[in-house]
């Protein structure tokens, strides 16, 4: 498959890019400064200058690509509330690039920890990462009301970590996975995992996924 990754250089992006490498598919790296990316030259690897914000660079680099994936994070000093903005020239790229599918990474804080209470509103949830959480329910909103593209907002665990990639996971929908101990955790490496499953698979189209152990 032909697989466009905006937010290539991410710690999630990036491991993106490894996996859909490792599986055969042709991916094109877009990033705002391609001269920093350190991605290398490997084969089958493309990369290529844009700005998801910009809903014109989202088409040329979406343009001719069978998925579009958008792990940008508000790293870099952007407001959390820019999770959200990205939304609309997103979708509208990839409508004028008449590309259909779009993986998007979300957040756990929009997962069910009981029936009707979503984990950013439990007691006891961290108050740093409050903001970037309601950010990324909010995108999710938008997301849930769009009906022409085949979108899937992939959420991880509690906590995702660089590590190992196992290739021993769980899929869910929109509740927090958690192991026999009762830890909701996801190394970086198996998340980018559970994403091509998606990806190569879809199960999820217009609906929330999250991966954990």
């Amino acid at each position: 498959m032909k697989i466009a990754v905006f937010g290539a250089s991410g710690r999630i992006g990036s491991r993106i890019v490894n996996e859909a490498l490792s599986r055969g598919h042709d991916v094109t790296a877009v990033v705002r400064h391609p001269e920093t990316y350190t991605g290398g030259n490997r084969p089958h690897l493309y990369v290529a200058k844009g700005d998801v914000f910009d809903s014109q660079h989202v088409e040329t680099g979406a343009f001719d690509h069978d998925v579009v994936v958008s792990a940008y994070s508000n790293t870099g000093g952007a407001t959390p509330h820019s999770i959200a903005e990205v939304a609309v020239p997103l979708i509208k790229g990839l409508k004028q690039a008449h590309v259909k599918r779009l993986i998007v990474i979300g957040g756990a804080g929009s997962l069910e920890v009981s029936p009707g209470l979503q984990l950013v509103d439990a007691p006891g949830f961290p108050e740093e990462y409050k903001a970037v959480s309601l950010a990324h329910r909010d995108a999710l909103k938008i997301y849930q009301h769009e009906k022409d593209l085949e979108w899937t907002s992939v959420s991880p665990s509690e906590l995702i970590y660089p590590g190992e990639r196992t290739g021993k996971y769980r899929i869910g929908t929109n509740q927090l996975l958690k192991d026999e101990q009762g830890k909701s955790h996801i190394s970086m490496e198996d998340f980018a995992a559970g994403i091509l499953d998606e990806i190569e698979n879809p199960q999820h189209v217009r609906s929330q996924m999250t991966v954990g152990y």
